[in-house]
């Protein structure tokens, strides 16, 4: 296999003990190792040497020794050493990436090597995307450990993107997220399988005429001001329901949360904002509202209600990569099935 045309690392470039070509010129850097990859991503991820070294288990020296070899590899200086620890240089963000990409698809050869002929255990690497609903994360745990308690699975919380990079860059094996319209048909080697369609709430004043009834109307939310996001959250939902909101007001837009890990302090600064305006939470399936935030949110007079029609939903979605040995894909769609039933 050659080296991939958009110039990222290629599982060719790896070979038993170093990485021969990392494609930043035309002259490839000679002796660059794992090990030197390993070390700084170390360094970037620990923030400082001392951190770095203490959970590589190499001395200081040492560890500030083979940074400096990789640099001289590579032909440019990849961390700026400040007083309150390192920096990424322009380069050292491009080799950051690589090196991930690189150490991850080393990683993941040699779980698939050991699993084919029989040796240890069986691994995962499972994504699940933030800000789900807290039950339906928690679904997902419960019912891939009860379907497969034999399988090591690493839980990483990231946000995806909409192609999942991470799976197709096998950074990971599977990811729990919400699907954009264009993700019904994935590309090889991606499988998806529905989880359920979800709505948000949307908190209003306890005196807007809709508090009484339970539920808004589209054209009378897309005049508010909306509290929503942030967008970098989950982008394909944040756009997808923008645009329905836009169908009635093409002004509107989102406002970012004051306070994103609050949901008791975002309805307390809507509630006394100078213009009638909502918070929209979610998605979530429909009065999943946890009792105590709706406590709270009576305090501060803000009330969870629905959008009339259901104009706006999302729906979840299991995503796994086809190149998983049968059995993992198995306990993936039978995990993905009984969360859904």
């Amino acid at each position: 296999m050659e080296e991939a045309e958009n110039g990222s690392i290629s599982s060719d470039s790896i070979s038993s003990g170093s990485i021969s070509s990392l494609n930043f010129d035309d002259s490839a850097p000679q002796g660059v190792e794992l090990r030197h990859l390993r070390y700084f991503v170390a360094v970037v991820e620990a923030g400082t040497f001392t951190h770095a070294a203490e959970r590589m288990y190499v001395g200081q020296p040492t560890l500030s020794q083979q940074i400096r070899r990789l640099e001289e590899f590579v032909g440019t200086p990849l961390l700026q050493r400040r007083r309150d620890g390192v920096r990424l240089t322009e380069a050292g963000t491009v080799l950051l990436e690589e090196s991930r990409a690189v150490l991850s698809l080393v990683d993941h050869g040699v779980s698939r090597t050991r699993q084919a002929a029989g040796l240890g255990r069986s691994r995962l690497r499972f994504v699940v995307q933030p800000y789900l609903p807290p039950t339906l994360a928690a679904a997902a745990v419960s019912r891939l450990r009860s379907a497969a308690p034999e399988v090591d699975v690493t839980w990483l919380e990231t946000a995806l993107d909409a192609g999942f990079s991470s799976i197709l860059q096998r950074r990971a094996d599977a990811a729990l997220g919400w699907m954009s319209p264009t993700d019904r048909a994935l590309p090889d080697p991606l499988d998806v399988m529905d989880i359920g369609s979800f709505e948000p709430d949307v908190w209003v004043p306890a005196q807007h005429s809709g508090a009484a009834n339970g539920a808004i109307g589209l054209d009378e939310l897309a005049r508010m001001d909306i509290i929503h996001g942030p967008r970098h959250a989950d982008p394909g939902t944040y756009d997808a329901w923008r645009s329905v909101l836009r169908t009635r007001n093409p002004s509107f837009d989102f406002t970012d949360p004051p306070f994103q890990q609050s949901l008791p302090m975002t309805l307390a600064f809507a509630a006394t904002a100078s213009r009638p305006s909502a918070v929209l939470t979610g998605p979530c399936r429909p009065g999943g509202i946890a009792p105590q935030a709706t406590a709270d949110a009576g305090r501060h007079e803000m009330v969870p209600v629905r959008v009339e029609g259901a104009p706006l939903t999302a729906i979840a979605g299991l995503v796994w990569s086809t190149d998983l040995p049968r059995e993992l894909q198995q306990v993936l769609f039978e995990t993905a099935e009984k969360i859904s039933a």
